[in-house]
């Protein structure tokens, strides 16, 4: 997200269409916006974060271990990995592997995500402390991916609608941990 609180547009082509405050964007019926999902995983398992119930929009919700909206100064590693270190209070190597388009709307608050999401992962040592921002992270958890796959089978209003896209990602990329 831009230093003034916006996040920048894509056009239907996909090229750059300037930017917008983030709260418009979000709104109906939502306007194609960049964004990025960090998966973090360590031996055998993912990172979940629970979204502060105090967030704007799929508050409470499960999703992977970060997401935010890049800004167009700096790489968007280097975004994706201070956002990681301030959501969770760990500093990680971090590459892209994937990107898909999505839109879903909270039922909730009637907002909007319609977003270009860059896909990246990053591994931690098992036994890593995090200290998540509580405006941001309620809570984290690890499940193995065929734990969180169940999970996202049976009860999937538990979780964010683009979380199961991002882990595609990181598996057509052919990274082990997320084979399931």
């Amino acid at each position: 997200m831009t230093a003034d609180g916006h996040v920048l547009l894509r056009g239907t082509d996909g090229d750059a269409a300037g930017s917008m405050d983030k709260q418009s964007a979000h709104e109906p019926p939502g306007h194609l916006h960049e964004a990025f999902s960090v998966l973090l995983y360590d031996d055998t398992r993912v990172l979940l974060q629970r979204r502060a119930t105090t967030k704007y929009h799929f508050a409470g919700l499960w999703t992977n271990a970060c997401c935010s909206h890049p800004s167009a100064a700096g790489e968007l590693v280097d975004q994706a990995v201070r956002r990681t270190q301030q959501e969770l209070g760990v500093t990680v190597d971090l590459e892209v592997v994937g990107a898909f388009t999505y839109r879903a709307e909270d039922v909730l608050t009637g907002l909007v995500e319609h977003e270009h999401d860059t896909v990246l992962v990053g591994y931690v040592p098992t036994g890593t402390r995090f200290a998540p921002d509580p405006t941001e992270v309620e809570a984290v958890r690890w499940l193995t991916p065929a734990e969180l796959d169940e999970e996202l089978r049976d009860r999937p209003a538990a979780f964010t609608p683009w979380l199961a896209q991002a882990l595609e990602c990181a598996r057509a990329a052919g990274h082990p941990q997320w084979a399931g």
